[in-house]
């Protein structure tokens, strides 16, 4: 239980870090290009928060105490939206590894629930995978 824990806050960590980035290029996205990125990069924010949620409520549902503290790899300041996009995409993959990562950990019939929604981030990971390929080209 307690690698099944320490993982989930890995993917909190993560989410928390997305929340930040997200809103920053959604904020920094300049020209004709923030017409359709800063909605798209608000969206990919309220999402991570979703997630975040759902991952916050299952550490505590299983004795953790959830972290607070977004995962420490470095949010790229760059008002280039291809920057912007191939950072997007790139934490987009991370967060799709991690989230496979912790379905391999889920193996206890008693965590069907937990698996099921983190089956559900994960494709979602996966879509968002697939949908900045095609934006980045």
């Amino acid at each position: 239980m307690n690698q099944l824990v320490e993982k989930m806050n890995k993917a909190l960590e993560w989410e928390l870090r997305a929340i930040n980035m997200y809103a920053h290029y959604a904020a920094n996205i300049k020209g004709i290009n923030r017409l359709q990125l800063s909605p798209m990069f608000n969206t990919e924010m309220t999402e991570s928060i979703e997630h975040a949620d759902i991952v916050r409520k299952a550490i505590v549902q299983l004795g953790g105490i959830p972290v607070t503290e977004r995962d420490p790899h470095p949010i790229t300041h760059t008002n280039n939206y291809l920057e912007m996009l191939n950072y997007s995409l790139e934490t987009e993959l991370k967060a799709a590894e991690i989230y496979f990562e912790l379905l391999q950990c889920i193996e206890n019939d008693n965590e069907e629930d937990l698996r099921d929604a983190i089956e559900q981030i994960y494709l979602s990971e996966l879509r968002s995978v697939e949908e900045m390929k095609l934006i980045v080209g």
